[in-house]
């Protein structure tokens, strides 16, 4: 994801200190059920959607625009489907962060699926049952916006 100016800010006073961070995933479905995806450029693997909400931004609003900025399409919140604390993410830079992550359910009004931006190499659809290879956060986080309702817990086991 790229580094938002605001955050680039903070980082010229903190330097790599740890930032306590805002973030969403939007887990966008079309019409046939499908997930949309996105290859990211920094990590070249197969992703959910997500980003950093500017300052003032509202979450929701932050998960419509990020979803467009990266692929094109257009979406709809349904419903909050998770909010968790990250384990600590350190970059090749050195820079700490932990996000506290709020993730959405989304429904696809429109567009075509593209690369919209340079965070993406590549953008598609999957069938929920033919997904790419994904990291256990994409992977539980899809199975938490299929189901109908919360999900609980152990604190202790998430990461």
């Amino acid at each position: 994801m790229a580094t938002p100016d605001f955050i680039r800010e903070l980082r010229a006073s903190a330097g790599h200190q740890l930032l306590w961070l805002p973030g969403v995933t939007a887990l966008v479905f079309d019409e046939q059920g499908r997930v949309l995806l996105n290859r990211r450029s920094d990590t070249r693997r197969w992703s959910v959607i997500g980003g950093i909400p500017e300052p003032g931004e509202q979450p929701a609003a932050c998960a419509v625009r990020e979803v467009y900025e990266e692929t094109a399409i257009r979406c709809a919140v349904e419903r909050v489907v998770l909010v968790q604390a990250l384990s600590p993410v350190t970059y090749d830079n050195g820079d700490v962060c932990q996000y506290m992550d709020i993730t959405f359910r989304c429904r696809a009004l429109g567009g075509e699926a593209q690369v919209n931006d340079d965070e993406s190499l590549e953008v598609g659809w999957f069938a929920v049952d033919a997904l790419p290879d994904l990291n256990e956060f994409a992977l539980f986080r899809i199975k938490q916006a299929m189901s109908d309702g919360p999900t609980w817990f152990d604190a202790t086991d998430c990461g």
